[in-house]
């Protein structure tokens, strides 16, 4: 009576104007390699983040799996990337 916990990445999207990548991430419980639940968790990411002189500070993705850094750097162009610096200036308060 083997129990394992694995982790599945089921869900990569690529959304909007400055290119969110949403993601589900699965966790998978096993009883005897027969599937006994799961659940899931979503999050998202975004090209980059202002620092305090207004620079894009690009969104670090070291730690993501492999498939989301190679999405992730397909669609982060650097026009996605100009784009997005610019609206997040826009959206700052007075």
């Amino acid at each position: 009576m083997a129990l394992t916990e694995t982790t599945e990445y089921d869900k990569i999207e690529v959304v909007g104007l400055y290119k969110a990548v949403q993601v589900r991430k699965a966790a998978v419980i096993k009883k005897d390699d027969v599937e006994i639940t799961r659940s899931f968790e979503r999050y998202s990411l975004q090209a980059g983040t202002l620092d305090g002189n207004d620079a894009l500070v690009d969104t670090d993705i070291s730690s993501e799996p492999a498939e989301i850094q190679a999405v992730c750097n397909a669609v982060w162009t650097t026009d996605v990337k100009a784009a997005w610096k610019a609206k997040l200036i826009a959206d700052k308060p007075a």
